[in-house]
This record gives C-alpha cells, sequence and structure tokens, in this order.
C-alpha cells in the first residue's frame, strides 16, 4: 500500500516498461522438459560456474561467481543489473542441425530470464519473477537445418536485485563442442514433511536434491504430479481420509527411489477460510495511521460499508520478526490511544472485524526462521490483546518466506482460536504462479485463511489464467487475474478485488466504481464480462477491498457508496 499520494512503487513503474509483445513473449515460462535419449549430453560448458566466468560472457561487468547461495557444487553465478544494463550472460554453445535441446537453469533473487537466439527456428525464453529460493526455469528449442551453434543467456530487469544463476543445461544430442558430464540419478529426497492440510489438499515440502531438476509425488504408491520446486501441494483428496506420501528426484538421467513414506489425514471441513461470523460477500478498507494528504479520519468515520478494517500499519521492531504499533495521535488530530480502543469495540459491536495490517509500502519486517516466526505470533497477539483486534493482514510488499510465515500464521491461531481473522494483500506478481512465496503462504493456510485482497494497480500488464496478456485499469484484468488464484487452489470466498478509492490513493491503475462492479458480476455471475469470460462462475466470491477508507473519503466516499452497495447485494 503506497503511504504517498500519486506516488506509484518503483516495482510498478518498472512492470510497465514491458510491452505486451514482450510479455507474450516470456509467457512460456514453466514449460516441461523433453526427455532425452541415452545418448543425448548438456552442450553447456562451464554450467555450473565451478571454473569462475570461463565460457560465459556477462555485459558492463555485471557477473561474477560467488560461493552461497548455489544450487549444487561450490559455485553459483552473481549477476547484478545496474541502470540500463540487465546483467546479460551469454555463452555459444555447439548444437546439432535440425535437433530438439532442452534449456534449463536454476535460478534465484531478483527477475531471471533464460532464453536462446540463432536457433535457426523460433527463438524461445522463460522466466520467473523475484524468489527467495532457487527455482529451475526450462523451455525447449530446435535448431534449424543448418544451425551449428546457439546463444545461450541469462539476464536480469532493469532496477531489479541481483539474480543468481546455477546448473544450466543444453540438454540434447552431442554438437562436439565440448560440455558438462551427463548427470546421474539422484538420490532419493530427504526430509519429507506435511507442512499443511485442508480438507480436500495436503501440502509436502522435502530437502533439495543434488543434481535433480524435478521431483515427482506419489500418494499411496502412484505419480499425483510432478514439480521443479521442493514443495508441491496434492489436491483433490477426500475429507477425514488418511493418505500416505513419497517423493522421487529426477534429472535427465532418470528417476531417484523413493523417499521415505510420511502420512497425512486430510480435515473434516468442506472449504478453507477462518474468521468467524463475516458476511458471505465482505468489503475490506484500509484504515490510515498517519496523515498522507488523505482525510484524516477516527475508525468511529468509517463508514459501515467496510466488514473489515485494516489499520495500516504496524512496524518492525529490533527483535527479528517482531512487530509494534504506535497510534499517530498527533497526525490524527490528537485522537487518542484510549479512543481507538473505544471505537474498535464499537465497530466489533456494530459486526465489523478490526485487524491490524503488516507491512505496507515501506515495511520492513522479515520472518525467515523458527524464531523470527515465533516473534512474529507473540508480538502479533500481544498487539490484539492490547488493543482488540480480530486478526492480522499480511501485507509485505518485499517479499516472504512461505516456510516459516505460514509456521507463524499457525502459531498465531493457535493461540488466537478459530475467531482469527487473517487477510492477505498481495501484489499482482505475487500471485501469478503458485510457486511464489505469497500464493504458496495462501494455500498452506488454506484452512485458516479468510481472504486474500490482491492488489490490482501499480503493477502494469500482467498474464491472465489463460496465458494472455492484460493491461491494468480494465475488467479483464481483473477478472483474468482473479481466475489464477480460483483456479490455483483458493476458495472463492478467499479472493477479493483490491482497487484504489481514488486516482490519488494510487500511483497508477485505478477504475472507477463500474468496472470493479462489473469484475465482480463477471466472475460471481458471468454477466459484465469483457473479452475474458472465465469458464466457470464464482458466486461465492468474497467480494472487494480498497487502499484506502482515507482516500475514499476524501473523494466523497464514491467507491464505498458504489461498490459497498454491489458487494453487499450480491446473491
Amino acid at each position: 500500500m503506497d503511504h504517498a499520494p500519486g506516488i506509484p512503487r518503483p516495482r510498478g513503474r518498472r512492470i510497465t516498461l514491458w510491452s505486451a509483445a514482450t510479455a507474450l513473449a516470456l509467457s512460456v515460462a514453466g514449460l516441461a522438459a523433453t526427455p532425452a535419449s541415452a545418448a543425448d549430453v548438456n552442450n553447456a560448458a562451464n554450467a555450473g560456474f565451478e571454473s569462475g566466468l570461463s565460457d560465459w560472457t556477462c555485459t558492463a561487468g555485471s557477473g561474477t561467481t560467488v560461493s552461497s547461495p548455489v544450487h549444487s557444487g561450490s559455485s553459483a553465478l552473481k549477476a547484478t543489473p545496474a541502470g540500463q544494463d540487465d546483467a546479460q550472460c551469454t555463452q555459444t554453445v555447439a548444437v546439432k542441425p535440425n535437433s530438439t535441446y532442452t534449456l534449463s537453469a536454476w535460478v534465484q533473487g531478483g527477475y531471471s530470464y533464460l532464453g536462446v537466439t540463432g536457433t535457426g527456428t523460433t527463438d524461445v525464453s522463460t522466466w520467473t519473477p523475484d524468489t527467495t529460493t532457487w527455482k529451475q526455469l526450462s523451455t525447449t528449442f530446435t535448431t534449424g537445418a543448418s544451425t551449428t551453434s546457439v546463444t545461450v543467456y541469462t539476464h536480469g530487469w532493469y532496477g531489479q536485485a541481483a539474480y543468481y544463476a546455477d546448473d544450466v543445461s543444453v540438454y540434447g544430442p552431442d554438437g562436439g563442442g565440448g560440455g558438462d558430464p551427463a548427470p546421474t540419478i539422484p538420490a532419493a529426497p530427504t526430509g519429507v514433511t506435511v507442512s499443511a492440510t485442508t480438507s480436500s489438499s495436503v501440502s509436502l515440502s522435502w530437502s533439495p536434491v543434488s543434481g535433480a531438476t524435478g521431483y515427482n509425488v506419489y500418494r499411496d504408491g502412484t505419480k499425483v504430479t510432478a514439480v521443479t520446486g521442493t514443495s508441491a501441494t496434492v489436491t483433490g483428496l477426500t475429507a477425514s481420509t488418511s493418505y500416505s506420501f513419497q517423493v522421487t528426484a529426477t534429472n535427465a538421467a532418470g528417476e531417484s527411489a523413493r523417499s521415505a513414506t510420511v502420512s497425512a489425514t486430510t480435515g473434516s471441513g468442506s472449504s478453507g477460510g477462518g474468521g468467524g461470523s463475516l458476511p458471505k460477500h465482505a468489503v475490506t478498507g484500509y484504515w490510515q495511521n498517519f496523515n498522507n494528504g488523505a482525510t484524516v479520519q477516527k475508525l468511529s468515520d468509517v463508514p459501515s460499508s467496510y466488514d473489515i478494517i485494516a489499520v495500516a500499519f504496524a512496524d518492525a521492531t529490533s527483535t527479528p520478526g517482531a512487530v509494534t504499533f504506535n497510534l499517530d495521535s498527533s497526525g490524527l488530530g490528537g485522537y487518542t490511544v484510549d479512543q481507538f480502543k473505544a471505537d474498535i469495540k464499537a465497530k466489533q459491536a456494530a459486526g465489523k472485524k478490526v485487524i491490524v495490517s503488516i507491512g505496507g509500502q515501506n515495511g520492513t519486517v522479515s520472518v525467515s526462521d523458527s524464531t523470527s516466526a515465533t516473534n512474529f505470533a507473540n508480538s502479533v497477539y500481544s498487539l490484539m490483546q492490547t488493543y482488540g483486534f480480530d486478526g492480522v493482514d499480511i501485507d509485505l510488499e518485499n517479499g516472504l518466506n512461505a516456510t516459516y510465515m505460514t509456521q507463524a500464521l499457525r502459531a498465531l491461531s493457535a493461540k488466537a482460536g478459530s475467531s482469527l481473522i487473517i487477510t492477505m494483500a498481495p501484489q499482482t506478481i505475487d500471485m501469478q504462479s503458485t510457486s511464489n512465496g505469497y500464493f504458496q503462504t495462501a494455500l498452506n493456510v488454506k484452512d485458516i485463511l479468510t481472504v486474500v485482497n490482491m492488489q490490482y494497480y501499480n503493477s502494469g500488464s500482467m498474464l491472465g489464467c489463460d496465458g494472455k496478456v492484460y493491461s491494468q485499469g480494465s475488467v479483464d484484468f481483473l477478472t483474468a487475474l482473479a481466475c489464477i488464484q480460483l483456479q490455483g487452489g483458493l476458495a472463492p470466498s478467499q479472493v477479493g478485488l483490491g482497487l484504489p478509492a481514488s486516482t490519488s490513493a494510487a500511483g497508477s491503475g485505478y477504475v472507477s466504481p463500474t468496472v470493479v462492479n462489473n469484475a465482480l458480476d463477471c466472475l460471481t455471475a458471468g454477466t459484465n464480462c469483457g473479452t475474458f469470460k472465465p469458464s466457470k462462475t464464482y458466486p461465492d466470491l468474497r467480494g472487494a477491498m480498497t487502499w484506502s477508507t482515507n482516500w475514499d473519503a476524501s473523494a466523497g466516499k464514491a467507491w464505498s457508496n458504489a461498490v459497498g452497495a454491489h458487494v453487499h447485494a450480491l446473491p
């Protein structure tokens, strides 16, 4: 969420640099590797950067090798974009004409791209947004009739953080130029654990296996899914049923032995979600604990059309993971803590929920290990006891660790009970794939999660669930991106549309209340859609969110009057 009026987040500005054509070209991300024949080899030289930058050339001195983090071996590439340089590192690889190759690499850190040019047919590329753990990029290409070499490249994105790359592979027929040895079958995965369960799913995680390019998950002896990362959620399960799971590691050489077996029993409920007595369709509004030019409000000034009021923001302390909240009495015209607490009780007496939001645009809260997860849960619960908050909103805009945020939220739930409200406000890029940390966290806590109100603004163009690129500011942008969450495993009651209340509330992405309402109609009833129409309707969709109640007030409550009434009138 923005603190300052009319200033887009830097990430929003950068993403708008993408053209639709560029994004379409990159939409090939996630293609599965094509099995290779026994005679195939990795034609990339120094693929693990064990010999420094030998065989690689990086633009503007952007590349170096580091000993940590690495995916395997003792070294990996670190490349840092600067100015107008996107930190591109290339290698010329010998190939055979009229042959098919699998191009892959493991990446971590900032925005990471992998591609190939000079194929003689169709050049391909793939990419991923910033990731805090190693993730495999993979795609395939076919060489032309006279192609004997191609240029393989990695690069980052302007103004983004450094990226890391390791274990690059151009796997296919031997091009005769030399390369790294063929892989051997990896070892069986270890550390397989059950990280979360719902009534219809079980989430698993395990330790990475050196040399593995993917993993297979088995349920009761039958393979049910294949992934490239070290976690997976098995869906479509029966409530109150026990299942056993095993995991294998794979690469071009074959499949490992199966891991030790772990068991899990699904829950008894029929859907995800926590939060006690909320209406079927709800409106969330952020209330500003600061004055940035919007109307200054007391909580008592917030209109009754808001069902959930997220108090923005709690701040980090010197204790890792811990947060605190301090009412800005002077900035809010002398609003006292006692008045604030009394207003929370009054809102709750009227059937509303008041929660504390963690993070915001400038938030620096980090939950990255078990200790900080415990500190987070304890400090949020303390704020709930002190002020009477009903729960917590996660609005961390600099990424989060799915493993430890999941741990923190489950610890908080154990303290607060089933009435706990948990909401999230990820950016659009955070919910493009279930492999992203935010999406993983939402799925991990699906059984206690109230709603995810993704921010459909300050983002630029994004991919919809149909693989097409949509520009922000349209009905299609809202519906096609919501579709990703709905198809990715969230219950419809856990999906909300987050929009600015006015043009002053965000740097870009404002749409009129009519557009918001049309998107709600499209998703819930299949009416008032744009060019994109979902394959099914979601009548249980939770509703909408806005930044902020203060900017809404500055605009004469136009957003809450129109959208609030529409949400509450949904069947």
